[in-house]
């Protein structure tokens, strides 16, 4: 106030002393005027600053994990609302993760309720008659062969000879008739499944057509019957005509110990198994020991941690929106990397609006007050 004072009075002074020290000669005949005394001027109490309007609520949005962009769910100026989908990297590699931590924990968790639910009563049942058949065979040793096990033993004889003199004359007519018909039956669908392939050889994706499968096939087929025609018509080999004679010494082996007393070195064979029979029973009834069951709770916790883990990561694939909102502005484009951290959308609230500065200094804050009235101007748009 003083200064704006004192600018005014010299500039007053001034002008008098320019117009005292004139070079007009009649200055003095000139008649003075009347002095006018200035009204004072007061010093405006307005603070001027310069500041940006801003929406209250505002946000630079970005991802945890990085990748590329798959989809853009919203497009830039659309309106979202909170918890919506922005856009979405590309996430095989997440979801790959998630359904083998998912299927990891069904496996823990059957394996669980497995232990949990105890044997089966089938299951029971099944080892209680794998105890009677060890007593019954321990019986069987002790009383000798029964006249069933001897005849069935000779039936089992009867047949490796007879196979075995098949063997040595070789086929049959009947059998070389019908492996001949075999092989024209073969070649016919050969042909029509090549002149199915021919029909569409020239398309770029004959490898993946059915006609392609088909002619395989065929010819599969073909070759099958072709080996089995030439395998009849030369005969056994002598190779066959050994395992034909294998088989029948070890039928003839097992009727003699048939036939035989039981040996002490079988009954204790039979024993041992009936030992083996009746601890897998008592195990089942015993059911499941509590370190096994305290083991598969520990496996189900740490699948479905896995779990979670997996779908932490596919959810950090997608970004959405964390208030209600507008698009302001979309960085990236499908297709597009972005980097973990790096903001990729501007999100706000276009419903409330606020005015910041950076220029206010310590002397005006003093001077601002909450409700007081400000006036607000605009710079004009270019152009």
């Amino acid at each position: 106030m003083k200064k704006q004072t004192l600018v005014i009075l010299i500039a007053l002074l001034s002008a008098g002393l320019l117009a005292s020290c004139g070079g007009n000669n009649n200055a003095a005949n000139t008649p003075v005027p009347d002095p006018v005394v200035a009204a004072p001027i007061r010093a405006s109490n307005e603070i001027i600053v310069d500041g940006v309007v801003v929406p209250v609520r505002s946000a630079a949005l970005n991802l945890t994990s990085g990748g590329i962009v798959d989809e853009i769910l919203v497009s830039e100026g659309a309106p979202v609302s909170a918890g919506e989908p922005i856009l979405r990297l590309h996430a095989a590699r997440q979801q790959a993760a998630v359904a083998q931590a998912q299927a990891t924990l069904g496996a823990a968790e059957a394996r669980l309720a497995e232990l949990t639910a105890g044997p089966r009563s089938q299951e029971i049942e099944a080892a209680a008659a794998a105890v009677d058949a060890a007593n019954a065979q321990i019986d069987r040793l002790n009383a000798g062969a029964s006249t069933e096990d001897i005849a069935a033993a000779q039936a089992v004889l009867d047949g490796a000879e007879a196979n075995l003199q098949r063997v040595r004359e070789g086929a049959s007519q009947q059998q070389l008739i019908a492996a001949r018909n075999n092989v024209a039956n073969a070649e016919a669908s050969l042909r029509l499944a090549q002149a199915a392939y021919d029909r569409v050889s020239s398309q770029p994706d004959i490898g993946a057509r059915p006609e392609s499968l088909q002619l395989e096939q065929a010819t599969n087929a073909y070759n099958a019957a072709q080996a089995q025609l030439q395998d009849l018509q030369q005969g056994a080999t002598a190779a066959e005509i050994a395992a034909a004679q294998a088989t029948v010494r070890q039928a003839q082996a097992q009727l003699d110990s048939v036939r035989a007393p039981a040996r002490p070195a079988d009954l204790a064979s039979a024993q041992a198994e009936l030992r083996r029979a009746q601890a897998q029973l008592d195990l089942l009834e015993a059911g499941a020991r509590p370190e096994s069951a305290a083991a598969a709770e520990a496996d189900v916790a740490s699948a479905r941690a896995a779990v979670q883990q997996a779908q932490a990561a596919l959810d950090e694939t997608v970004l959405t929106a964390p208030f209600a909102g507008t698009v302001a502005q979309m960085t990236p484009a499908v297709g597009e990397s972005v980097s973990p951290g790096v903001p990729v959308v501007q999100l706000a609230d276009l419903t409330e609006w606020q005015i910041e500065t950076d220029d206010l200094t310590e002397l005006d804050v003093v001077r601002v007050s909450e409700g007081a009235e400000v006036q607000l101007r605009f710079d004009a748009l270019p152009g």
